[in-house]
Parts: structure tokens; sequence; C-alpha cells
């Protein structure tokens, strides 16, 4: 058995791990078998070079064999995630737009965690609205059929999560971790958008979903966001090919940077994500969440036109249908 401090002696002579070698050492990690400043090291090797696509895949491996499972097979539903680590501090636009997707009448199962390199992550703004987070699968299953979403809060399902959580905190960068958190939903749906931060990182999950056979949109917008902006121009690729879209393109304006904050604290970050699905956010903020809801379900039901995905996923914002599933969700969740 390799000790972590050979391993990292390795690791810093540009040596790496193959796919069994990483699957074992967050095993290992997750069992409390190294201390803070092991894991702190181990995670900044993977700052200072790229990830090898077996080791993602040893690390996923790990992950989904500790994983607490949750058969949520009849729901067909799809996950809307992004990797995080985009330093942009946007509000929770991929989490409103679960919300949306959901009024216009699709269900979602949300796999999402704690913000470790922005202010509010998924589960922060979850959180703030008084839900408790469960890994009970009658009250996972209760909420998909009352409301059509469900939220799967990563540290229940994921307990070598939990135990690497105060070390990304304290680092507060993003780290391979938040390449594996859109991989390991433990419901393992069979449809997923996932945002990206850059193309680079694109390219290796677009490999690893072309293996796994499930319907899949991964999005980056140029500039370097995780989910589509409307700041710039955004790449698409998926199980119908790749392509680079323009907000024009799809009759948005192009919005600025500063329009996308989330603020300060999480409380901010909750108030803009309730003024989405309120209708009653700027328009550059509701625009963004309506462009990757509409992506959300045009890989539900790849027949529609993009044009007809963004119809649908407006009209459930200002019809009121995504302000009545975040009502419901509170309601059997709280």
């Amino acid at each position: 058995m390799t000790t972590m401090k050979k391993l990292l002696y390795r690791l810093f002579e540009h040596s790496y791990l193959d796919r069994e070698e990483a699957r074992d050492v967050l095993i290992r990690m997750s069992h409390g078998e190294y201390n803070e400043s092991q894991i702190a090291a181990f995670i900044t090797v993977f700052l200072m070079r790229s990830i090898t696509i077996d080791e993602l895949t040893g690390f996923r491996d790990a992950l989904l064999e500790l994983r607490v499972p949750v058969d949520l097979s009849d729901y067909d539903a799809i996950d809307i995630v992004g990797t995080g680590g985009d330093n942009k501090n946007t509000f929770n636009i991929s989490t409103a737009a679960c919300f949306v997707v959901a009024g216009a009448g699709y269900r979602v199962v949300k796999h999402g965690n704690y913000g470790s390199t922005s202010v509010s992550g998924a589960s922060n703004v979850i959180e703030a609205h008084g839900v408790k987070f469960t890994r009970d699968t009658d009250t996972l299953k209760r909420s998909l059929d009352a409301c059509r979403m469900a939220y799967l809060h990563a540290q229940f399902f994921n307990p070598a999560l939990k135990a690497v959580a105060p070390v990304r905190k304290a680092l507060a960068v993003r780290t391979f971790f938040n390449m594996l958190g859109p991989l390991v939903n433990p419901t393992l749906p069979r449809r997923q958008l996932l945002g990206v931060y850059n193309l680079k990182l694109g390219r290796l999950y677009n490999y690893l979903y072309q293996q796994t056979g499930i319907d899949y949109t991964i999005v980056n917008s140029l500039d370097g966001y995780d989910e589509i902006s409307l700041t710039n121009e955004f790449k698409v690729f998926g199980n119908q090919g790749e392509s680079i879209v323009s907000p024009e393109e799809l009759g948005f304006e192009r919005c600025r940077e500063a329009d996308l904050s989330g603020g300060e604290t999480v409380e901010e970050a909750a108030a803009i994500f309730d003024r989405v699905l309120e209708n009653r956010a700027t328009e550059a903020q509701k625009n963004a969440v309506v462009a990757n809801a509409a992506y959300a379900i045009r890989t539900l039901d790849p027949s529609l036109s993009i044009g007809d995905c963004i119809a649908a996923a407006r009209e459930s914002i200002e019809s009121g249908k995504a302000a009545r599933v975040l009502k419901k969700f509170i309601e059997i969740n709280a």
C-alpha cells in the first residue's frame, strides 16, 4: 500500500496515477486515512497540472462506489449543474434554471453542494429558503411527484466530498473536486446539462460522456463562465455535435459581467434567485436563466427547436409556474 508521502513524491516528479491508484487514494481519503495537510498537498498537485482521463475516471469510480445510491430512474429526470470554479461569483443561474425547467413540465434531479469558490453554491441558496436536506428516497420521490424537482446535497450522498469539504473551503480555489461533482450524481441521471469554465474541460467531459451513453449538453461561455452567461459567444458540445452560438442568434441582448453578480452574501444571492423566479429580475438576470433552461429542455427533447425551448423557459417564469414550483418545493422539503 503506497503511503501518501511516497505518492506525493511521485506526483511532484511529474508522474501520473493510473485509474486504480486514483480510485484507491480517494477511497482512503474518504476513510480519514490522511490529514488535512496531506489532502491539501494532494489537491494542489492538480492545480499545477492538468488531470488525466484515467485520474478523473478513477476518482469518479471511487465516489460512485462510496455513494449512497438512490433509485429515481422511473422519473427520467435531468441534472443541471456547473462545475463551479470560474471565479465569476454569479448568482445561482443553474439552480434557478432547474426550477424553470420544472415549471415547464420536466423533471429535475439537481445534485449540488455548498460554494467553495463563490459566495453561494446551490446548497447555500437552497438552504437559505429553509429547506432541510435529505437522503430519504420517499421524500425525494414525493418532491418529484408534487413539483417535478428534487435536490440532492452532495455531502449527504458522497462521504468523500464531506471529508474534503474543510480543505476545499480553506483553499478557496477550484480543484478537481469541482470537476467530479457533475459526474457523481448518486441517481445516475440519463440526461444532463453541464456548464464548464474552459474548452479544455469541455472536451474532457465530452469524451467521458460519449463513453457513458447519456443524453448530454455541455456549455462554456468563451469568456470563462461555467454556464451560458450571454456576455459572449458560447460553445455547445452534445450528442448532436458541436457549435458556437452568439447571444444575438438566440434573440438575446449581450450583457455585462456586473449584470450577473451574486452579491457579497448568501442572502443577496438568494434574493436575486427569488426575483428571477418571480419575474421581478433584471432582463440580463432573467435571460441568463432562460438561456440555460432552454438548453436543458432541448437536451430532454431534441425534437424541439432552440427557439421553442426558449419560449417554454420564458413562459415558465412569466406565467408564475417556476415560482409555484419553488413554493411547493419548499413546503415539501422544509
